[in-house]
């Protein structure tokens, strides 16, 4: 039962290095701009003062990870020995796509707590550390795996208590949720996604509305105008995507649209690109 890839193949993520280097001194992220961050500790000791502005000090190496753009600080001293790689990440679909609104605003976690990673870890560290061409490009693909790599440390161990990734850790209903993800065009009704999980309905209904945090109808119109919302930012005509999506004319779906986002989809897009 493969959780993620449909995921992932709609909602990938994207990394990019921006600091392979020892810190000292007062490092200020995620004011302006509209990307998530990854910040691997290697080595040394440094303090994350997270989006609650309380310090935490990490005197092992660790994993900080910011999914949605927030503000957040990491200083060190000279004598801690602090030793980062930082990346700035984002999702294909905006920052309120389903895979990201999962996720809490931070997740510091050691390394050590992180089997799954340790290979790519150590590929990432080695790379970073020699001078070969290509360095960059090739930490920034590892980022993106380690990312993934993550998801499924996070699905594994059940870590989520709720949201969506929540949803696909829980035996009963991961069913139902990838097969909605996989075929959304189809007519799902409340009783199939149940069948789904071999739960009744009304069952099924509760513990959904318990783990996910919607009902099971709220859900399946957030994750089909969430997909809209990013075959729009691609370019695709609406009367291209209705269809697609589950509705049964391009109207059905910018009423939905409006119904989950307060605006029509030509005011979402014109938002997105500052027209």
């Amino acid at each position: 039962m493969d959780r993620l890839s449909t995921l992932m193949s709609r909602f990938g993520v994207r990394a990019n290095l921006f600091y392979n280097d020892k810190l000292c001194g007062v490092q200020d992220y995620g004011g302006v701009d509209q990307h998530g961050h990854i910040h691997l500790l290697k080595a040394g000791t440094v303090t994350v003062q997270g989006v609650d502005k309380r310090d935490m000090v990490l005197t092992q190496p660790s994993l900080i990870f910011l999914p949605r753009p927030r503000q957040h600080r990491l200083f060190a001293g000279e004598s801690d020995g602090a030793r980062l790689l930082c990346a700035s990440m984002g999702f294909e679909g905006g920052i309120d796509n389903p895979l990201s609104a999962s996720l809490p605003d931070m997740l510091v976690l050691p390394l050590k707590e992180l089997p799954l990673l340790a290979t790519t870890l150590t590929w990432m560290f080695e790379e970073a550390a020699d001078g070969q061409c290509g360095k960059e490009a090739v930490i920034n693909r590892l980022f993106e795996l380690l990312i993934i790599l993550l998801f499924r440390h996070l699905l594994d161990q059940n870590q989520l208590q709720t949201g969506l990734m929540a949803g696909l850790a829980d035996p009963r209903l991961a069913h139902s949720l990838i097969s909605v993800h996989d075929v959304p065009h189809h007519p799902w009704s409340i009783a199939e996604m149940a069948e789904k999980s071999t739960m009744s309905r009304s069952a099924y209904a509760a513990h959904f509305r318990t783990i996910v945090g919607q009902t099971p109808a709220e859900y399946l119109l957030s994750w089909r105008v969430s997909l809209a919302q990013k075959l729009l930012r691609e370019g695709r005509a609406i009367n291209l995507i209705a269809a697609d999506v589950g509705y049964d004319s391009p109207s059905a779906l910018s009423r939905a649209f409006r119904r989950k986002t307060g605006v029509s989809p030509r005011e979402r897009i014109k938002g997105v690109n500052g027209r």
